[in-house]
C-alpha cells in the first residue's frame, strides 16, 4: 500500500527523475516568486502554496481546519498540473495570464484554474513567475473575500425588490396520505 506523503521533499522523492526534475524547476520558480505569507507544504496530497491560519486565522471556506489554498503542484497519471486558485475566474489577472502566456507561442493546456503539462519545456515558466509576482497573499485574501461576499449575496437575495422563498426540504413524487 502505497502511504501519502507528509513533506513536500517526500512527494518529489517518490516521482520518477524526469517528474521530479520537472516539478522541481517549477517549484522554483514559484518559490522565488512566492509573497513571504505564503507558505509551501502538502496539502490535499500534493505540493501546495497557501496562506496559513497565521495570516489568516479563518481558513478555506470549505474546510477551515485547511489554510486558504493559493496553487497547487501536483503529479498525475498522464500529465503534471500547476493550480493556480487566483486565476480560476475571468478576473482581468486570469485574462493577463491567459494573454502573456499566448504571447510566448507556447500551447497553454488549462482548465478553469488548472495547467496541464507533461514536460517543463511546456511551459511558460516567466508568465507563471509573474503570475505569483503579482499576487501577494494580502491581495488574494481580498479577492478571496470578495468573492466570498459575492457568492453569500448571490443565495440570500432574489431580484431587487423581491424576497426570495426558501427552498421546500424536499419533494416526494407520490402524493402525501393521510390517515384518519
Amino acid at each position: 500500500m502505497q502511504t501519502k506523503p507528509s513533506t513536500v521533499d517526500q512527494y518529489l522523492s517518490d516521482l520518477p527523475a524526469d517528474r521530479r526534475v520537472a516539478l522541481e524547476t517549477v517549484r522554483g520558480v514559484i518559490l522565488a516568486n512566492l509573497d513571504k505569507d505564503y507558505e509551501e507544504g502538502i496539502q490535499y496530497g500534493v505540493i501546495g502554496y497557501f496562506v496559513p491560519h497565521r495570516v489568516f486565522p479563518a481558513g478555506y471556506h470549505c474546510d477551515p481546519k485547511q489554510p486558504l489554498p493559493f496553487a497547487g503542484l501536483a503529479s498525475r497519471k498522464n500529465y503534471m498540473t500547476l493550480h493556480l486558485m487566483c486565476i480560476y475566474d475571468s478576473s482581468p489577472l486570469a485574462d493577463w495570464f491567459r494573454e502573456a502566456w499566448a504571447k510566448t507561442g507556447k500551447k497553454l493546456d488549462m482548465g478553469k484554474a488548472c495547467v496541464r503539462f507533461k514536460k517543463v519545456e511546456d511551459l511558460a515558466l516567466d508568465v507563471i513567475g509573474e503570475a505569483f509576482r503579482r499576487v501577494p497573499a494580502e491581495k488574494y485574501i481580498r479577492h478571496y473575500e470578495d468573492a466570498m461576499r459575492m457568492m453569500a449575496a448571490r443565495t440570500t437575495k432574489g431580484p431587487p425588490g423581491k424576497k426570495v422563498a426558501a427552498k421546500p426540504a424536499s419533494k416526494s413524487t407520490k402524493p402525501s396520505r393521510k390517515k384518519s
